[in-house]
């Protein structure tokens, strides 16, 4: 309560909301641990796993002319980081998250309501209160009237288009960087082209989401200017929106694009697709959704502690006003300047300040629910993360910075729905990379269809060939593959491998590819209305009120009530 009557509602629900994420990680992150643990426990028995680092398969050329023909067990490390995260915990760890998404947004608004019911600030309306300042100030003034125009709409549509773009330039960078790389002349990069690309691609990829942040900002307060918007509060809510929508597709255009394309529209030997004269990428043969975990894991942790980092040792630049004639920073308490001189040479705050705390912390809910199918580490780092947080927020307002204007509220305002859409395009997302990105179904389909345990028998080896299954067959013999394929990069072999579901003779897909994509799309469909429907009931099961907010609601418009008729 004291915190509210120096900061306001607004900055208290912004901690209280913070606080109870934060309590929530605990188990979710305690479950992703476990399923990281699960694939940690069969690290070196894994069938799969065995399979590629004994294998003797020769795989086609990565990429044109100066890439040559390697062997499948050169990428053992690769297969055994690919099973920490893709087996059969990470699908149970989806449902779990998509579900708790829910509860956490169900619990936090029984939570809300208890503290704000003890405030006195239930039915506070922010646009009455505006609107009685307004006839204070003016007995004869005339509201807003509310506006709405497609040009904005239009304009709003081209803008995302844009930066939709930005991560096809990401894509071209990645398809170059591979070839380019191999050319090098350092072993370490030649051999490992591929993954250094990808994290290349990663670190490019932070860098444009600081690069656009400044942008989005910029596009955002522009169109808010030409809505005239008829109120402060509907000004700061279609600014919420717009942002957070740029920055969303900034930040996830290109993980969208490794989870669901990336080594899929690539073509095969004899007929590559290409992007500005380059091959596109493919995927491992253990699978892409190792390069959907570097691309998250790279970005997560860049953010997250560059971004405190960089926020806490900057607050400290108002500390030059303490400075003597030689330089040196003096202590603070033998300061010369008095307290609000002091003050004033804090850090600058301004109406975005709170928007910016909670908007790092909502595109962090993201990236833990949206994807978690890949990393299901998210959790665990967003909760090591918070736990700094909070308190590197409350030394940053308390000591470094300007006070916040006080504001009274009684709710996060459009958050809320931001994070009920969040919650409902992770079941989506994690519904998509479990089907398509991940070997789940690919797996399952060879276990009881094609594999040694296909007629009914129980046996230990059931997945044994399952990789050799995955890859098709390229003949150096065939005039469409030798246009691909030189001979200085095949080292005298007359054929090699490539991950895809095709015929040796024609290059056809095979019947199990329609298998496999008809399951697919099954698992999908059942994967997202299972959850959906577990979320309705979540939501349904935990009331949005707790019974004695209710009942003190009612007995408060009783007495109101009693008193006006009085």
């Amino acid at each position: 309560l004291p915190l509210t009557y120096y900061f306001g509602e607004k900055i208290a629900l912004y901690y209280l909301w913070l606080g109870w994420y934060t309590k929530l990680l605990v188990p979710a992150a305690a479950l992703g641990v476990v399923v990281f643990l699960y694939g940690l426990a069969f690290f070196n028995t894994n069938p799969l796993i065995n399979e590629v680092c004994q294998s003797n398969i020769i795989m086609c050329p990565r990429c044109d002319k100066t890439c040559q023909v390697w062997k499948l067990s050169d990428t053992c490390s690769y297969a055994k980081v690919s099973h920490l995260f893709d087996n059969e915990g990470t699908v149970a760890f989806a449902m779990f998250m998509a579900i708790w998404a829910t509860l956490f947004l169900e619990l936090w608004k029984r939570h809300r309501a208890r503290h704000v019911s003890q405030w006195k600030v239930y039915d506070w309306c922010e646009e009455e209160e505006e609107l009685i300042m307004e006839i204070v100030n003016d007995p004869d003034c005339t509201p807003k009237q509310f506006r709405h125009s497609y040009l904005r709409s239009t304009l709003v549509l081209i803008l995302l288009m844009l930066i939709i773009g930005l991560a096809h330039a990401l894509v071209v960078f990645r398809v170059v960087a591979a070839p380019l790389l191999s050319e090098c002349q350092w072993k370490f990069l030649k051999d490992h082209a591929n993954t250094v690309a990808v994290m290349l691609g990663a670190v490019l990829h932070y860098v444009t989401i600081q690069i656009m942040t400044r942008v989005n900002r910029w596009v955002s307060l522009k169109l808010c200017e030409i809505e005239k918007t008829n109120s402060l509060a509907a000004t700061e809510r279609s600014f919420t929106v717009k942002m957070f929508t740029f920055q969303f597709f900034t930040l996830f255009s290109s993980l969208f694009y490794v989870a669901f394309f990336l080594g899929r529209i690539n073509g095969h030997p004899g007929n590559y697709v290409r992007l500005a004269g380059f091959r596109l990428e493919e995927c491992h043969p253990s699978g892409c959704l190792t390069d959907l975990f570097i691309q998250m894991a790279v970005i997560m942790l860049l953010k997250q502690t560059l971004n405190n980092i960089f926020e806490f040792t900057c607050g400290y630049c108002y500390r030059k006003a303490c400075r003597d004639e030689h330089g040196r920073v003096e202590p603070c308490d033998i300061c010369k300047l008095r307290d609000w001189l002091r003050n004033y040479h804090l850090a600058d705050t301004d109406e975005f300040s709170l928007f910016n705390e909670f908007l790092e912390m909502v595109v962090q809910f993201s990236f833990t629910t949206t994807f978690v199918a890949a990393f299901p580490l998210a959790p665990l780092l967003a909760l090591i993360n918070n736990i700094f947080e909070i308190r590197l927020d409350a030394i940053k307002m308390v000591r470094l910075e300007r006070r916040l204007v006080p504001r009274k509220t009684n709710d996060i305002g459009v958050w809320t729905k931001v994070l009920e859409a969040i919650g409902v395009l992770a079941v989506i997302a994690n519904g998509l990379v479990i089907g398509v990105s991940s070997d789940f179904i690919p797996r399952l389909v060879y276990r009881y269809r094609y594999g040694p345990c296909a007629n009914g028998t129980t046996d230990t080896r059931c997945m044994q060939g399952y990789i050799n299954d995955t890859l098709s067959m390229a003949f150096m013999s065939h005039p469409d593959v030798q246009r691909d394929f030189k001979i200085e990069q095949m080292h005298n072999v007359t054929e090699c491998c490539y991950r895809d579901y095709r015929s040796d003779e024609d290059y056809s897909l095979t019947p199990q590819f329609w298998l496999v994509l008809a399951v697919r799309f099954a698992f999908i469909i059942l994967f997202e209305h299972v959850v959906v429907v577990c979320k309705f009931i979540a939501a349904w099961f935990v009331p949005n009120n707790p019974i004695g907010v209710k009942n003190d609601r009612l007995h408060d418009k009783l007495a109101r009530l009693k008193e006006e008729l009085r």
